[in-house]
């Protein structure tokens, strides 16, 4: 795990705050609900599904931010709960935090 542990951190802490969602499903659902202000997927995530986010993301001038990190699935799953190569921040103040977190690190933009 390469990631900045304090973005680890803020995902377990914005999941027990109910503001994760996790899973293709969930997270395609709040992209189209508008209620996803950061899009994260796992270094292990295939291409399709980066593809396909990063589509629901930019559709219909959401440009919801879609950032790769180079945490696992698992790696993931032990910071949130939740094995997932997907999840979406429903939580401006977590998302603006990531995100900041993300570009000091230098996380590859889809």
């Amino acid at each position: 795990m390469n990631d900045n542990p304090k973005l680890i951190s803020l995902l377990g802490m914005c999941r027990r705050a109910g503001r994760l969602s996790c899973g293709h499903d969930a997270a395609i659902g709040s992209v189209r609900s508008k209620s996803a202000k950061l899009c994260l997927l796992s270094s292990d995530s295939s291409q399709r599904l980066r593809k396909e986010i990063e589509r629901e993301a930019a559709f219909d001038g959401r440009d919801i931010p879609v950032r790769v990190l180079t945490s696992t699935i698992d790696e993931i799953g032990k910071a949130t709960g939740l094995k997932s190569a997907v999840v979406t921040v429903n939580d401006e103040g977590f998302a603006k935090t990531m995100l900041g977190l993300l570009n000091t690190t230098e996380e590859v933009n889809l």
